[in-house]
């Protein structure tokens, strides 16, 4: 048996910031642009890998969600305490140059970690933390 992670979910307060970053400054491709209700789904993923994917969404889209439920996964986005991801790359250096270069914010430059791990993060435009892991 086989298992891969084939969609990871992030939210999205800026579609268009949002897919300037992932498809312009990452370098991903889009793969799906959807919109509904005056709301855009994108999605998208590494060239090469068609079967893993980010699927960038409204937050607290969901109409079971109260009011201040919406409210507090707002705040929790703008502090950038909500989503998370980890990626991988050969080339942290050269990936962290063109990330800084294209305006990302910055949080943390290379570093090799006292648990073994070279890495560096930063936030997309809707603050969610995306650190970048060295792969051997």
């Amino acid at each position: 048996m086989n298992i891969t992670i084939h969609y990871a979910f992030l939210p999205q307060t800026d579609p268009e910031a949002t897919l300037a970053f992932y498809r312009d400054t990452l370098g991903f491709e889009v793969r799906n642009d959807v919109g509904y209700e005056g709301m855009r789904w994108l999605t998208v993923g590494p060239p090469g890998q068609p079967g893993t994917s980010i699927v960038l969404h409204p937050p607290a889209a969901d109409p079971g969600i109260s009011d201040e439920e919406r409210r507090t996964i707002l705040e929790l986005i703008a502090k950038g305490s909500y989503g998370a991801l980890t990626l991988g790359t050969d080339d942290i250096d050269g990936l962290f140059e063109r990330l800084e270069a294209g305006g990302a914010e910055v949080l943390q430059e290379p570093t090799d970690q006292p648990y073994g791990v070279r890495d560096c993060a930063f936030r997309d435009p809707s603050g969610n933390l995306l650190r970048i892991n060295q792969l051997s």
